[in-house]
Parts: C-alpha cells; sequence; structure tokens
C-alpha cells in the first residue's frame, strides 16, 4: 500500500475523531478526547493491516477487533443509584471503532455516512435533554451553611423536578452545615431554575451539579 494512502486515511480518521472528542471532553463525559482518538486510530491501523493482507484473510482479524472494543465500551458504563448510565458514550466508543476500520479497509463513503450520522443522533439526543425527554438525570450536591430542616429544600425539587431521590444525607454540627446529594429528573432549563431560587437563600452556600 503507498504511503500517501496510509497517511491519508489516518488523517481521516484522526480529524473528525478529535473533533468529537473535544465535545465529549467539554461535556464532562466519562470517556473523552484521548480515548476516542486511540480507539478510532487503532481500528483504523488494524484496517490497513487487513487491507494489506487482502479482505478475505482478515475477516477474523475485523471481528475481533469490534468486539474487543466492546469490552472498552462496558468499562464506560456508569452504575448509579437504580439505573445505569453511560450507554450514549459506550455505544460512541463501538461504533468509532467501525469508523476507523472503515477508513483504514479504504471504505470512505460509508465511514463518511456514519460520522455525519453520529453527529445527527447527537444533536437529537441535546435536544431531548434540554427539553426534558426521556430520563435524563443530574446529580445536585447541594451545601448550606446553617441547618436547615430538608422540607425547604424539597419544595424547589418539587417545583421544576419530574422525580427526584435523596441520595446522602450528611450534617456537619460543628461548622453547621449540611450536605445533600439528590438525584433528579428534568430538562436542563428546570435544573437551572432550581439553583437560580437556591441561590437567592441566605442559607445556600454551594452547589454542585455532576
Amino acid at each position: 500500500m503507498h504511503a500517501l494512502i496510509i497517511i491519508l486515511r489516518i488523517l481521516l480518521t484522526t480529524i473528525p475523531s478529535i473533533i468529537f472528542g473535544l465535545e465529549r471532553q467539554k461535556a464532562h463525559k466519562p470517556v473523552g478526547f484521548g480515548t476516542f482518538i486511540f480507539v478510532s486510530l487503532g481500528a483504523c491501523a488494524m484496517g490497513l493491516v487487513a487491507d494489506s493482507m487482502g479482505l478475505e484473510n482478515s475477516v477474523a482479524l475485523l471481528g475481533a477487533t469490534v468486539t474487543g472494543i466492546g469490552f472498552l465500551g462496558a468499562g464506560a458504563l456508569i452504575k448509579g443509584s437504580d439505573k445505569v448510565f453511560g450507554f450514549t458514550t459506550a455505544s460512541s466508543i463501538w461504533l468509532f471503532a467501525i469508523f476507523g476500520l472503515m477508513i483504514g479497509i479504504g471504505e470512505l463513503f460509508i465511514s463518511a455516512i456514519m460520522y455525519a450520522s453520529v453527529w445527527i443522533v447527537f444533536f437529537i439526543d441535546q435536544h431531548l435533554e434540554t427539553k426534558g425527554v426521556g430520563s435524563y438525570q443530574k446529580k445536585i450536591i447541594l451545601t448550606t451553611n446553617k441547618l436547615v430542616h430538608e422540607k425547604e429544600l424539597r419544595q424547589y425539587l418539587l417545583l421544576y423536578t419530574k422525580k427526584y431521590k435523596t441520595m446522602t444525607f450528611d450534617i456537619n454540627k460543628k461548622d453547621n452545615k449540611i450536605t445533600i446529594t439528590y438525584l433528579i429528573e428534568g430538562s436542563r432549563d428546570s435544573v437551572n431554575k432550581i439553583i437560580k431560587d437556591l441561590y437567592k437563600e441566605p442559607w445556600f452556600e454551594s452547589c454542585k451539579i455532576e
């Protein structure tokens, strides 16, 4: 295989992976920038090897690559209180491996369609999350600067969320502080409204959203 073709295919794999990986990194996802690049580059390399050996003789090699990446994707799943998170990230890792393989064996048209489809699905998913459609959940860690009754906190959750669950409740008597972790379900706007209203309270100290 000509060196120029190899370099071109590697570049065609790396640049799109960098763009998607950066987005995942900015969104603070468990799998970010480096992982997507490494996965797609490794798969591309395997595709290049398979192409140089002859695809007929490399079906097992390509299949093993996709299967192996499946285990890596499984590691991106996060077990929450009663749900598992990270399916989108896990499936995107698997898909980017196939994306790299397609470019590696020279199927540029198929890989272009795959990459465009990834972004289409991603933007639709973002829109659904913004609107609070489905089971989008956020973890809110709230800290007060004095001891307050949980009912005062609960009223804000009932106003703006579809569903919530108290995960941890920590009282610091020495410093008169309470730290509560909630798992809430609702739109991004709902979460922002909760924080905005809580900020007005004199007992509000800090809040962290994960």
